[in-house]
């Protein structure tokens, strides 16, 4: 979309009577800064990293999440707190995500710019490995937007169009899928092109191929309700990332003095995040390790968040807190390892096949990362005795135990993904193992528990086509209580 700047009356009067459209669009050029055609495609790389870690997957989209997947508690009398509570006026609201909708939607045309240069007939057409890492990241922040939001601007986004239709997610799918692929043939072909400024893999190809067929078996698994015979394929990927070597991919660059991680950075600057009761009843039902680093009295009150406790969620510096948000030197996740396991695990359970190494391994990484981002040491041996005492609940029943402890171990910060798994599964087959128990999930009028998240107020208020799916008057994004996403059985 072009922007235009706001001109005085004179000025605007002589401009808009003789001037043409391009010549408006020369005059509010940046003459002081580089055009991105010239700047390398390596330096956009790190850019796209940053984004995607610290505020596509770990902002605001998060933070509000946390609160409905209860993995942690919305408190401080303020916006958490309209969570916690399910106001209409804020979790239906085009203003509360706007800011995450417009970051991403920047980072995407970002990465737009960076998959056009590294094309062919491209200035760094030959930097094939940039490509690969430019659309493995295209997938994952394309992925967030839609299973947030459903079906949005997609095909005619960044392309001059001023108002991008709404493609459907099942076309947005298709499409990441479609980027995977070609990532696996870009990187193929080797080549380190970004070097230190990829702050993710240092430009390890090897890397980034295991990390796409990760994502790959993610987004998978996402349609499984759509696709019953997907599990196998959810199964190839992820051996595939494995046997690649993925062990998570993490942003790791903060220091805790002068650079914080997005939770901790969001935590001290509002204390809007709490402990939740539903997390801490199923660890200590698990005499699991975690749960005194989760459940953590570090401000001195002890007070743990019951859901939709409307005294509690008014307080302000006052509820328990999980340890790591002290530690604003640990790393944020884009793809946790463990997650990568449970994927595994999952399928393979469903399949009828033997998931228990699968599984074990992805609760032996999720304890440990724990304990790494709350800055504790672990030993081993707790860590296996843990794994053991959940021999009896695994073996009766585990497709269950897997999603109970995918949803402890996403607890830390991969809350997205939680949201995503409590809808896919409760539309595959109704039975999410994790009970949540906020009162305000419902009303009179019906359900208040968001099936999606409502479209940011930029494009509400500027593209008629996202104007006319977010509604107007009363009805006005009320539409993500009552419309499940595609991949969870709805049209739209």
């Amino acid at each position: 979309m072009k922007t235009k700047y706001l001109f005085g009356l004179a000025l605007a009067t002589v401009l808009f009577s003789s001037c043409s459209e391009d010549m408006l669009d020369r005059i509010n050029k940046d003459e002081t800064s580089k055009s991105p055609e010239v700047v390398p495609s390596k330096f956009q790389l790190t850019d796209a990293e940053v984004s995607t870690a610290y505020s596509t997957v770990n902002g605001a989209y998060a933070w509000y999440v946390s609160s409905y997947t209860e993995q942690l508690f919305g408190t401080g009398n303020n916006q958490m707190m309209k969570a916690e509570l399910r106001n209409t006026s804020e979790t239906a609201s085009s203003t509360t995500f706007n800011n995450e909708w417009n970051s991403t939607y920047s980072n995407l045309h970002n990465l737009y710019q960076m998959i056009e240069k590294c094309s062919e007939g491209g200035v760094d057409a030959d930097k094939t490995d940039l490509l690969g890492e430019a659309l493995i990241l295209n997938a994952i922040n394309w992925g967030v937007m839609t299973d947030l939001h459903g079906d949005i601007p997609f095909s005619e986004c960044f392309k001059g169009i001023s108002a991008p239709k709404v493609d459907s997610q099942e076309s947005i799918y298709a499409a990441i899928f479609e980027m995977l692929d070609k990532a696996q043939d870009c990187l193929a072909q080797g080549g380190n092109h970004a070097g230190e400024q990829d702050i993710l893999f240092g430009g390890d190809t090897d890397m980034w191929s295991a990390f796409g067929h990760a994502v790959k078996a993610r987004y998978l698994l996402h349609t499984y309700g759509r696709n019953n015979s997907v599990l196998t394929e959810v199964v190839k990927e992820a051996q595939a990332a494995i046997d690649g070597g993925f062990a998570g991919c993490y942003l790791d660059h903060f220091n805790g003095v002068t650079a914080d991680n997005a939770w901790s950075a969001y935590q001290w600057s509002r204390y809007y995040i709490g402990s939740n009761k539903t997390v801490d009843d199923l660890m200590l039902e698990r005499n699991d390790p975690r749960e005194p680093l989760y459940n953590a009295n570090v401000l001195g009150e002890d007070i743990l968040g019951v859901p939709g406790d409307a005294s509690q969620a008014k307080l302000v510096e006052a509820l328990n807190e999980p340890a790591w948000l002290e530690n604003g030197a640990a790393n944020l996740a884009i793809m946790s390892e463990s997650e990568l396991y449970f994927i595994l695990a999952e399928a393979q359970a469903l399949l009828g096949q033997d998931a228990k190494v699968a599984f074990e391994t992805a609760v032996e990484s999720s304890v440990k990362e724990y304990f790494a981002i709350s800055d504790e040491d672990v030993d081993d041996a707790d860590v296996q005795n843990y794994i053991s005492s959940l021999a009896t609940l695994y073996n009766a029943d585990p497709v269950k135990e897997i999603r109970i402890q995918k949803y402890l171990a996403q607890t830390r910060g991969e809350v997205i993904e939680t949201y995503n798994d409590i809808r896919r599964i409760n539309y595959t087959d109704g039975s999410y193992p994790v009970q949540l128990k906020n009162p305000n999930n419902t009303s009179s009028v019906g359900n208040r528990w968001p099936l999606r998240l409502p479209y940011g107020d930029s494009d509400v208020v500027s593209n008629p086509n996202v104007s006319a799916a977010f509604g107007s008057g009363n009805e006005a994004g009320m539409y993500i209580f009552t419309e499940n996403v595609w991949w969870a059985g709805g049209n739209r």
